[in-house]
């Protein structure tokens, strides 16, 4: 038995998880993200994520059975700032000018820790996005609607009105919050076996192509 144990209470972030195809619980990690400053955005997404996974670790039990504590974090990188959760309106409004028509990174680190065995695995998938032009009413109306303000960077690419990103260059998942395709190549290191449905997973990716994708699609056929 597998049981995964995931390490917030996001929404998008239990949708994402749900694709691997294993029963899973979220506890939300009460983690004060500011205490990371390392400045490289790599490194600060993955410490984060370790900070996550140790809160929820520190007063579990040793488990009877195989359960695995997956945490992550997610940051926007533009020129030499990290762009987080902004804390008010106008720091939302900031950043998407910022963003309006360039190209930036997201970086979404991770760590799979399984309880029994004490093993850990961290990781890091990026993706570069260009966003669109979009206007300054469109980006009031998206700041009216409420949905920036706990998003990193400010904005959700799925969001079905706003719309904001123009490309990516990468991994559409890993920009939602959860690498799902880094995870499930990550999973085989443990000798998890891959459980997900991989139409959809494609499906989750809303025709962004994702070169993680592929080369998952590429080793289930050597399986």
């Amino acid at each position: 038995m597998i049981q995964f144990l995931l390490a917030s209470q996001s929404p998008r972030r239990r949708k994402l998880l749900d694709l691997l195809g294993y029963p899973f619980s979220s506890i939300a990690a009460d983690a004060d993200e500011m205490a990371v400053t390392i400045p490289d955005p790599a490194e600060n997404v993955m410490e984060t994520a370790v900070l996550k996974a140790t809160i929820i670790a520190s007063p579990l039990p040793r488990p009877d059975h195989r359960q695995i504590i997956l945490a992550a974090d997610t940051t926007v990188a533009l020129d030499d700032a990290m762009l987080n959760k902004p804390v008010d309106t106008a720091e939302a409004r900031y950043m998407l000018l910022a963003m309006r028509s360039r190209s930036h990174e997201v970086l979404t680190g991770y760590v799979l820790w399984d309880m029994l065995s004490g093993e850990k695995l961290r990781g890091v998938s990026t993706a570069v996005v260009t966003m669109r032009d979009y206007t300054d009413q469109e980006i009031d109306d998206y700041i009216a609607s409420g949905d920036p303000m706990d998003k990193a960077g400010a904005y959700a690419i799925q969001h079905p009105k706003f719309r904001p990103v123009a490309r990516i260059d990468g991994c559409y998942l890993n920009v939602m919050g959860l690498p799902v395709c880094d995870l499930i190549l990550a999973l085989k290191q443990f000798g998890v076996p891959i459980q997900a449905d991989l139409t959809a997973v494609q499906q989750a990716h809303q025709n962004y192509p994702c070169p993680t994708f592929n080369k998952l699609s590429q080793l289930t056929l050597e399986i």
